[in-house]
């Protein structure tokens, strides 16, 4: 399974806000919004900060994707 941001990206074109506007809001450092771009994990104290300042919950920020198993293990 892996985690995707899609959802932050429309929330933030849709208020009008830039990724930079983002991290200055929240306090996030470049590194984990980097790694939000790469749809990597970061800290949920992130998550949670960026809810409050979009005043939306997790499931409008994130979700997580369900990917392949290549290795055929269950």
């Amino acid at each position: 399974m892996q985690i995707n941001y899609n959802r932050l990206w429309k929330v933030l074109i849709d208020k009008g806000m830039m990724k930079k506007d983002l991290r200055l809001a929240t306090g996030m450092t470049t590194t984990s919004l980097a790694k939000m771009g790469r749809n990597e994990n970061v800290n949920t104290e992130v998550l949670v900060k960026i809810c409050e300042v979009l005043n939306c919950s997790l499931e409008d920020i994130c979700e997580v994707v369900t990917t392949p198993n290549k290795g055929g293990d269950a």
